[in-house]
């Protein structure tokens, strides 16, 4: 329909068999994924290793589309980094993660997209704090999937957000949008990668 918002699904991968994860995206009717991890292996579930996921993907004719390297919550980019502690607002400017975002962007026209990391919880990765937060901002419709198949949308996880950082009361001197970013730079001091061996070669503290 002419108009119609583009939409962009989230998953995490969590603990689920392969199957149970492949009935999941069917379930949702995505036809296209998008892999934002920065190393697409799992020592512990092989079968998301990046090979064995696409392959169990292309025999549901879901599409495997690797974003890691440009929307990975790990970058290498050191100047995306403060004291060993991932920055998003620093990695959302960079050309690389500007570059990935175009192409969720130009995909979702013609696919059913979902962006895939490890974590179950929404909140707790950066596929909803870094990516999802951009690409609602690029008037994309966003959900995510949740581990029980319910949908979620966007804009009711960063109501949990606010809610879990104590910035869900209206403020006279801040926007939601504000507020957001507040919040989202909270939780992602809680959640967001750390290099611990940058800390260790200078001295930074881990608090």
């Amino acid at each position: 329909m002419a108009g119609e918002r583009r939409t962009v699904l989230t998953v995490g991968h969590s603990t689920h068999p392969l199957d149970d994860f492949l009935a999941l995206l069917e379930g949702h009717a995505v036809t296209a994924l998008a892999d934002v991890r920065s190393a697409p292996y799992s020592r512990f579930l092989p079968h998301f290793n990046r090979s064995s996921l696409e392959e169990g993907l292309e025999a549901r004719g879901i599409r495997y589309v690797y974003l890691g390297d440009a929307l990975g919550g790990r970058p290498r980019d050191a100047s995306c980094y403060e004291d060993g502690r991932i920055q998003y607002d620093r990695v959302a400017a960079t050309e690389s993660f500007r570059s990935g975002l175009g192409r969720v962007v130009q995909g979702a026209a013609r696919y059913r997209v979902a962006l895939m990391c490890a974590e179950a919880e929404p909140l707790d990765c950066h596929r909803t704090l870094l990516v999802a937060r951009a690409l609602d901002r690029e008037g994309l419709r966003v959900e995510h999937i949740l581990a029980d198949g319910a949908l979620e949308p966007h804009s009711r996880a960063m109501d949990r957000l606010l809610e879990a950082v104590d910035l869900s009361r209206p403020d006279m001197y801040a926007t939601r949008e504000e507020r957001i970013a507040l919040g989202v730079t909270a939780r992602a001091r809680r959640v967001g990668y750390v290099d611990r061996g940058e800390i260790a070669r200078t001295g930074a503290p881990k608090a």
